[in-house]
């Protein structure tokens, strides 16, 4: 179930909602919890049901080995411990995860490279990526390390299942840690129906459904047809091709998390923020600070910190930062293109290290030029589909593919480029570089009119446009 379809908007959340609050009402705040988790798998399973047996296992798989860790620190009570360590019970829980995770999701792509350097002719596997995959697994692998640190309080069944399953955030992220949802889950407070909590809520979610329904998937037209035409693309048809799908991203997994924290809101649990207006980044690591910052999180404290961070030699620390930066492309997806996408993050992010080590300084202006640049031809690769189309629409971005003159001819006899595309390039631009993000809208929303007046437009006008919806990018992910 997606969260711009009618079926959710329309019959799921309000029946959630007002099922949830009512037995809430009642003072049946486990039955509450448990309606929640209901419906959270139900909103799962809409997809595909066979499915959910992997969900739970998981689950539980994650709640034992959780367990396990909290118990074994408390004296050794638990028999287990006096064969097992601790540490190898956390190795073990990882390795299982990364094991679901690595099957679904990379198996096919060992066995082409396999069968490409060995000329072999292993047949590849007809797996379907489970929706949510990479999200509740990174979730419950810092749930582990959590545990293991002891910075796990609780160990509540029902809450748990909620916190993995909680269906704000469980197909997309954000990549929740338990220790800031658990409390939430717990506080009475939050079972009793919170009206200015609503009005925010709808409010940011309108601002979200109005990113993804009306700017996302209009550039997500542009994006797929040029991306599907790479090797004939012109000059101006490759930029506008490349600038459309780095506005579509955003608006659409911007879009997303608004919906999320907005939704969530309603039921009066606050998601943490995932974007920071990250195209205003005047260098990689401010873009790293602001672009799905739950995922920079994650990384940093459960990849980086752990490989060593900067507390070792400089070369030591480029090396982390790289390697930290290609498994997070490789998490991304299961391809060459998305290894190469963490690597040029990683070799930006070292650049950018050493240039400010040296004291280098740039005008304000320029630094954002570049940066947003960077991260514009960056994200061709991790959109390409083929290592060849990626290539083939920066030859054409850059003068590779042909002579100036050449570029000129082309651009001026032949083009589907329209200028009402570009003007309205031009107003996202300038939409993610001088309007407030939503992030400000959460904190000083003000109940009168003028919001009234904005939330019904953006509503409306998303809404009668759901016929055509798209699923979101990052649920490929």
């Amino acid at each position: 179930m997606l969260f711009n379809s009618v079926e959710f908007i329309f019959v799921f959340l309000p029946i959630t909602f007002f099922v949830y609050f009512y037995l809430n009402s009642k003072r049946l705040t486990i039955a509450a919890k448990g309606f929640l988790v209901f419906s959270s798998l139900f909103f799962y399973s809409w997809w595909d049901i066979t499915y959910l047996p992997l969900i739970l296992s998981s689950i539980l798989f994650n709640y034992i080995i959780g367990t396990t860790l909290s118990k074994s620190s408390e004296n050794n009570k638990l028999g287990l411990n006096k064969s097992f360590s601790k540490k190898s019970i956390l190795i073990f829980g990882i390795v299982c995860n990364v094991a679901l995770l690595g099957y679904f999701k990379y198996t096919n792509f060992f066995l082409e490279n396999f069968n490409g350097i060995f000329e072999s002719n292993i047949p590849l596997q007809h797996i379907i990526l489970p929706l949510g995959i990479s999200f509740f697994t990174f979730t419950q692998i810092a749930f582990l390390v959590d545990a293991y640190r002891n910075e796990v309080k609780e160990y509540d069944l029902v809450r748990y299942m909620l916190f993995v399953t909680y269906f704000p955030h469980l197909l997309a992220g954000p990549i929740l840690h338990h220790k800031e949802m658990m409390p939430q889950f717990a506080n009475l407070k939050n079972s009793v129906i919170n009206y200015r909590n609503i009005a925010v809520g709808l409010f940011i979610f309108s601002i979200g459904l109005f990113k993804k329904v009306i700017i996302a998937d209009t550039f997500a037209v542009w994006a797929n047809a040029g991306f599907d035409t790479a090797t004939t693309l012109n000059l101006i048809e490759a930029w506008v091709t490349s600038l459309s799908y780095t506005f579509q991203l955003y608006f659409d997994f911007s879009g997303y998390t608004d919906m999320a924290i907005g939704i969530s809101l309603m039921f009066n649990i606050k998601l943490p923020i995932n974007f920071n207006s990250p195209y205003k980044a005047l260098n990689i690591q401010d873009f790293w600070r602001r672009w799905h910052m739950t995922l920079s999180r994650f990384l940093r404290d459960y990849i980086y910190i752990p490989l060593g961070g900067n507390k070792k030699s400089s070369f030591r620390t480029y090396t982390n930062l790289l390697a930290t930066f290609i498994i997070g492309g490789f998490w991304h997806g299961a391809g060459w293109t998305f290894v190469f996408w963490g690597f040029l993050h990683g070799m930006a992010l070292i650049i950018h290290r050493v240039w400010s080590n040296l004291g280098f300084r740039m005008w304000t202006w320029l630094s954002w030029f570049i940066t947003f640049n960077f991260v514009n031809v960056a994200w061709v690769f991790f959109r390409a589909k083929e290592w060849n189309d990626a290539t083939s629409i920066l030859k054409s971005m850059f003068f590779l593919n042909d002579s100036l003159v050449d570029v000129g001819e082309k651009i001026l006899m032949h083009s589907d480029i329209k200028p009402k595309t570009l003007i309205i390039l031009l107003i996202c631009l300038f939409i993610v570089l001088k309007f407030k993000n939503s992030n400000f809208y959460l904190e000083n929303f003000i109940a009168n009119k003028k919001y009234a007046l904005y939330f019904i437009i953006m509503f409306f006008l998303a809404v009668i446009n759901l016929n055509k919806y798209q699923v979101f990018l990052y649920f490929n992910f």
